[in-house]
């Protein structure tokens, strides 16, 4: 009877483990939410955390706290490398440098080590030249590039194998340009000193985040040639899109949020309820106008078969521009 009964306890115990495990998924999140920005305040990475954290909060889309933390370095490195160590609690911005920082041989760490849970926004790429320049389409400034490569500086920051600079490799593929003899000028600065140096006429053309020059085409200050989007921004509707200019290609600068590895059914499903319900917001809405951002909302399914794609996507561009490890 005594062993019986201790066995009937070592079930029931059994059960009550299996139980609460369940239900623990089932009750998630149990405790407050850190969420990464894996860059110092005032980026956009930073914005997006805040902003999200902001929205899920006054909607009251999230009942548990949630803290942005900032750990800066090495272009997202040091954020995404905390949250690889942390469990479900722990959620990051973050964007295509998750993927060049490993294909440039910047990081051991790729997509694959982390959750996908959704894609949120975009900003587009600008290809811009000075007011006065000689070159009226983006297609006159890549037919001299294709005459003379090296009699067009282009200018980007602040690094190359990022976005504005692959986004610039793929166009000029598209018109039959060899990425290698390219002849890039690389301001450390980022976005600010490449406009400024355009400005100047220091560089006959840049390629940057559209936010970068909008202001600038609109005060007639520098011209915008054409934009990566799928279509032309309402804003500047006398800027045509890449692929209006025959050049095949719409190219995304995303940003979305990932998890730590190994993250439950239950808990990605989570969070695919709430930041499904939190980008149909007002709200929501009125922070992608105000910044500029175009909506890129996909799931944590679709996110996870986007990322495939623009691995992919961006081995090929980073092979071509000579840069691979």
């Amino acid at each position: 009877m005594k062993k019986l009964i201790i066995v009937l306890f070592a079930v029931t115990l059994l059960s009550a483990c299996s139980t609460s495990k369940t239900s623990g998924n089932a009750k998630y999140p149990t405790k407050n939410i850190e969420f990464v920005a894996p860059a110092a305040p005032g980026g956009g990475w930073d914005l997006t955390a805040r902003s999200v954290q902001k929205i899920l909060k006054d909607k009251k889309l999230v009942s548990n706290n949630i803290n942005v933390i900032n750990k800066p370095g090495g272009g997202g490195e040091v954020g995404w490398n905390y949250l690889h160590t942390k469990n479900s609690h722990y959620l990051a911005v973050n964007s295509s440098l998750l993927l060049t920082n490993n294909l440039l041989g910047q990081s051991k760490l790729t997509y694959k080590d982390f959750t996908p849970l959704a894609t949120l926004v975009t900003e587009w790429q600008a290809i811009a030249v000075p007011m006065d320049s000689p070159y009226k389409s983006v297609n006159d400034l890549f037919d001299q590039i294709k005459k003379d490569p090296k009699s067009i500086k282009v200018g980007l920051g602040p690094g190359l194998g990022n976005d504005d600079h692959l986004a610039f490799v793929q166009a000029a593929g598209e018109k039959g340009v060899n990425a290698k003899d390219l002849n890039f000028l690389v301001y450390d600065g980022g976005g600010g000193d490449v406009v400024t140096a355009l400005l100047g006429k220091h560089v006959n053309a840049v390629t940057t985040s559209l936010s970068e020059v909008k202001e600038q085409h609109l005060a007639k200050k520098l011209r915008i040639l054409a934009i990566s989007a799928d279509k032309r921004d309402e804003s500047i509707k006398d800027v045509p899109t890449l692929k209006e200019e025959g050049i095949d290609m719409v190219f995304p600068h995303w940003r979305g949020i990932m998890g730590p590895p190994d993250m439950t059914d239950a808990e990605i499903k989570y969070w695919d309820g709430k930041l499904g319900e939190m980008v149909k917001t007002d709200e929501w809405k009125k922070l992608l106008k105000n910044n500029d951002w175009a909506t890129f909302y996909q799931d944590s399914k679709e996110t996870k078969k986007f990322l495939d794609e623009q691995d992919k996507q961006y081995r090929d561009l980073v092979e071509k521009s000579g840069l691979g490890k």
